[in-house]
């Protein structure tokens, strides 16, 4: 059960991570001119910034939550270097994915600079390391509890 509801999130976390990652770079992009070197609009980048730092924060709790199945990592991991490494292989044919699936617009153009810059592998590799834990892949219980069930399993019959 708790694989399976794993396997869930991980599916409802790739596509949060990757939009909310590619919504604030363009935003954070669009806030700033760095040829004046000026903040041109603060709400903004300081919206940016903070949905950038939820990202990270996830993706950070999904690296060291012991708790987690391996899956809440591995599904945004693989589907973030599927992408990558087709990229590599097509890039035409990626590169031109984003426009069909919505919203359009400026999330296109965020979806395309990270893919072509290489921060979704970033991402995918850094999502990919939790899932070679062995004890993700356990039943999450510690070992000397099970020791502990199994003999007083044992001593009463």
């Amino acid at each position: 059960m708790r694989h399976a509801f794993g396997f869930v999130l991980g599916v409802l976390l790739t596509p949060a991570l990757a939009y909310g990652a590619a919504w604030g770079f363009v935003q954070g992009g669009q806030s700033f001119d760095g040829t004046g070197q000026e903040i041109t609009d603060r709400t903004r980048i300081y919206g940016a910034f903070a949905l950038l730092a939820a990202v990270g924060l996830v993706m950070g709790v999904i690296i060291v939550a012991r708790w987690a199945s391996p899956l809440v990592s591995l599904v945004p991991a693989l589907a973030l270097l599927g992408f990558s490494v087709a990229f590599l292989l097509d890039p035409g044919r990626i590169l031109d994915l984003p426009s069909k699936v919505p919203p359009s617009g400026d999330m296109d153009d965020g979806l395309r600079t990270l893919l072509g810059s290489g921060v979704y592998a970033m991402m995918g590799f850094a999502l990919l390391v939790p899932s070679w834990a062995p004890r993700r892949w356990g039943s999450g219980r510690r070992d000397d509890e099970a020791a502990d069930v199994d003999f007083y399993s044992a001593a009463g019959r």
